[in-house]
């Protein structure tokens, strides 16, 4: 059973860098293929970090766990109001939309939270990459997962 509960502030610290270097990647996943784009950094950070830290690779079956795991937050709360965030820019001033998006990213530590919560509960079982696992569930191929080419930080 992976342990990254002492990682929490790491672990995601590396995916908000992460984040930053495929922002215009990540968001166009998010947008065309409904990718939740913390499970997508989770997976390459799982990847990258294998060599240290032994083998972390979950199946399909435990990842789409992890989708339904945040899903009921993502689709009451997150999404909405990153729709409604999106649809007030227009009539913010720069200092409200950016109160709305720290509001937005005190959500998605929430979402984070969630996901390391359930992560913790599962022992890594898979043969493909993480990326690999995680995107099939898009419909992306093990040739789509490896050809994104998201940059590590």
């Amino acid at each position: 059973m992976a342990v990254l509960t002492q990682f929490d502030s790491q672990l995601w610290q590396w995916c908000d860098m992460s984040y930053a270097q495929n922002k215009a990647l990540c968001l166009e996943l998010q947008n065309s293929c409904q990718v939740n784009v913390n499970l997508l950094l989770l997976a390459q950070y799982l990847d990258i970090t294998m060599d240290v830290s032994g083998p972390q690779q979950y199946s399909t079956d435990q990842w789409q766990a992890l989708m339904n795991a945040v899903g009921e937050w993502d689709e009451r709360f997150l999404t909405p109001y990153r729709k409604l965030r999106k649809l007030a820019k227009s009539s913010l001033n720069e200092q409200e939309y950016q109160q709305m998006l720290a509001v937005e990213l005190m959500m998605e530590r929430k979402a984070q939270r969630t996901i390391l919560n359930k992560l913790n509960e599962l022992s890594p079982n898979g043969q493909a990459t993480n990326l690999v696992s995680y995107l099939s569930l898009f419909g992306l191929s093990d040739i789509d997962a490896n050809e994104i080419g998201l940059i590590a930080p």
